[in-house]
């Protein structure tokens, strides 16, 4: 069966509603976070430790999910990653000991979650555009936003009202009744499907349009596969700078609902700022995604970590000052800036090392990413415990913050391929591409030959 010209954009539909739901479940980890401590007792840096540990693993399991994706294509990763969520949720109302919560809310929801979240959707959705990558996956991503204001005050209310367990039974019946069969809409790249990126007819003109935006033809002309790309120093900076941008935001997405309610706001309220947090998210994603399309990669991930250290110094100032207007600037530098990391999340790499391969480059460049999210919130817990505050982690964070930001200049997506806004000032390169191929054989231990571009 022959695919409509448009179905680029039902991909991005699917991916926003499981975006929307598979992220989230996640997420309602910091409103199960509270009643879980007052039930147990457990140490506060224990319980998040499921957390984090559920990210350790999906870190692990990254590498090989990439692999998959190449191999299998969408349908099977996303099916897996419902099963493994939907699973870890309904175990998880027989928790009694702190293991038990580790497997349950920490290994198979966060193995599920890597699937459905943004590694997961990352390894694919760049296939399905290039001029509008960013507002492509800024659209998609956004059903966070969504979700996070429709999923989270509801979970919340359960709570409330029936206790954490049932929010759980709950959460797991959308995830398996709605994901399941949704995602076998999706596919892996158009091409496989007679169809081309964004929408356009599939022909040589068009891949020659695409190929316009290159900068550095001795690069781009590599069949980059995961050694290859490991040798590379751009590889590695943007290993950092995904670390960096990881830790600070789950370090603040697990435990802001609590230290809000330690300062003085009710739970109700700290649930809802959670919320507000994805739901203003919303716009500020999107026009940050399409912006990248306009000025570049680099720029929007500076914005998103600067939100983030704006939002940190918010939660700073607080603990002396817990106003309302402090909150609404944390949530939406934290939102509409901070979420912006997204958008381009994995554009960056798609540019850098776009090829048959993406998917074990982007999988294993995602371990890291996965470590910081998951070493964010145990680092909290654990400096919570052992100086009654969150001040040092504070200020921890808005340093990954700054130096996430300057690592992915160091990458430099911009100096590989233009993005469309871009694409006019593109110089031929001549000799500069001869020795940037040259360069680039002495890292690889490999000798290119850089074919001469037709003008």
């Amino acid at each position: 069966m022959r695919l409509p010209f448009f179905y680029g954009w039902v991909v991005v539909a699917v991916v926003f509603v499981t975006m929307g739901v598979g992220v989230n479940a996640r997420t309602a980890f910091s409103l199960l976070f509270p009643p879980i401590l007052a039930e147990f007792g457990w140490e506060r840096g224990v319980t998040a430790g499921a957390f984090s540990f559920g990210f350790l693993i999906s870190a692990v399991l990254s590498p090989t999910l990439g692999r998959l994706m190449d191999r299998r294509g969408p349908r099977v990763v996303m099916e897996i990653g419902v099963v493994l969520m939907g699973a870890g949720l309904l175990l998880a109302t027989l928790v009694r000991q702190p293991w038990h919560l580790y497997l349950t809310l920490g290994v198979l929801v966060g193995g599920g979650s890597v699937c459905l979240g943004f590694t997961g959707q990352g390894l694919f959705l760049p296939n399905w555009f290039v001029r509008r990558r960013g507002l492509a996956m800024s659209l998609a991503f956004s059903g966070v936003g969504v979700g996070s204001i429709i999923l989270l005050p509801w979970m919340q209310a359960l709570i409330g009202r029936a206790g954490w367990r049932t929010a759980c039974w709950a959460m797991a019946i959308v995830v398996l009744v709605l994901l399941a069969p949704l995602n076998l809409l999706l596919r892996r790249r158009p091409e496989d499907m007679g169809l081309a990126p964004d929408g356009d007819p599939a022909s040589r003109q068009t891949a020659a349009a695409q190929a316009a935006n290159v900068v550095d033809t001795a690069w781009a002309a590599v069949d980059w596969t995961l050694a290859r790309a490991m040798r590379t120093s751009r590889f590695w900076w943007i290993a950092v700078g995904y670390f960096g941008g990881l830790f600070s935001w789950y370090a603040v997405q697990v435990h802001q609902t609590k230290y809000l309610i330690e300062i003085g706001f009710s739970p109700t309220y700290a649930a809802w700022a959670l919320g507000f947090v994805s739901l203003v998210a919303i716009p500020g994603q999107i026009a940050l995604g399409h912006l990248s399309d306009r000025i570049g990669r680099e720029w929007i991930w500076t914005v998103g970590s600067l939100g983030f250290a704006i939002c940190y110094f918010a939660l700073i100032l607080m603990e002396h000052a817990p106003t309302l207007a402090l909150v609404w600037l944390m949530v939406i530098s934290q939102g509409a800036l901070g979420y912006g990391l997204t958008s381009v999340v994995s554009a960056i790499p798609a540019e850098i090392f776009q090829g048959r391969h993406f998917g074990a480059i982007f999988g294993t460049l995602m371990l890291s990413a996965i470590a910081g999210g998951a070493v964010g919130p145990w680092a909290a817990g654990v400096l919570h415990d052992v100086t009654g505050s969150y001040r040092l982690l504070f200020w921890m964070a808005i340093g990954c913050s700054l130096l996430s930001a300057v690592a992915i200049w160091m990458a430099a997506p911009r100096k590989v391929r233009a993005v469309a806004g871009r694409v006019h000032l593109i110089k031929p390169r001549g000799a500069q591409a001869r020795e940037a191929g040259q360069e680039v054989g002495r890292s690889m231990g490999t000798t290119l030959v850089v074919r001469r571009e037709e003008r």
